[in-house]
């Protein structure tokens, strides 16, 4: 049985059978989202210099 399972195996796991990788296309951006970005962008930067001024007290 075993010597049957290992040809078995490899012809079913050849690469004749496997599907091709389609390459998502990147969408572009759109205002309301590059808003929200910048707005993230900027919260972070302020809780960055919110925790260095906590840190730098002690």
């Amino acid at each position: 049985m075993r010597h049957l399972m290992i040809p078995l195996t490899t012809l079913l796991a050849s690469p004749v059978l496997a599907e091709g990788f389609d390459r998502p296309i990147p969408q572009a951006q759109s205002a309301t989202a590059e808003f929200w970005y910048a707005l993230a962008c900027l919260a972070l930067v302020a809780a960055m210099i919110a925790v260095h001024r906590l840190v730098a007290r002690r």
